[in-house]
């Protein structure tokens, strides 16, 4: 009879070691599973997100359409305006050319004689001579030159 009751202790022994490893094993394999389902949830809330920030841009697009939309038409508007009342004023000639107050005339910038043009003069970043730079006292005045004026000059470092 000892030898049945080892072998019944045996027996529920290695059940109970048989049930610890295969928790055991569950639980190692079912971490992976675990972490699979949480990649899964998190995918399909970034899914939901871009679609609802794409839903956004489209509706953002479709309202900035429909705003270009009513400044054209508010512009059209103005330019009707703008030529029923040049043509009520009685204004001469077609009423596309008329030019909005505030607008200058290019050619009244500009200076109308040819000698205006030419007394002014491009700027130059080189010397005349070989050399093609500015040297350092390039346009100064030479010494004996400062002798005649009384005024002193600060010193140039």
């Amino acid at each position: 009879m000892e030898a049945s009751n080892i072998n019944v202790i045996l027996a529920a022994a290695c059940l109970i070691a048989g049930i610890g490893i295969g928790a055991l094993g569950y639980h190692l394999l079912n971490g992976g599973a675990r972490n699979a389902q949480k990649l899964r949830q998190r995918l399909t809330e970034r899914e939901r997100q871009i679609a609802e920030w794409k839903d956004g841009v489209d509706e953002h697009f479709t309202q900035m359409d429909t705003l270009i939309q009513r400044l054209l038409e508010g512009g059209q508007n103005l330019r009707q305006q703008l030529d029923e009342s040049a043509k009520r004023l009685g204004r001469e000639g077609s009423p596309n050319k008329v030019t909005p107050p505030g607008n200058l005339q290019i050619s009244s910038l500009t200076p109308s004689n040819d000698a205006a043009q030419e007394d002014l003069k491009i700027p130059r970043d080189y010397a005349d001579g070989n050399s093609g730079t500015l040297s350092e006292n390039y346009g100064l005045r030479k010494e004996d030159e400062d002798d005649d004026e009384a005024s002193p000059r600060p010193p140039r470092y």
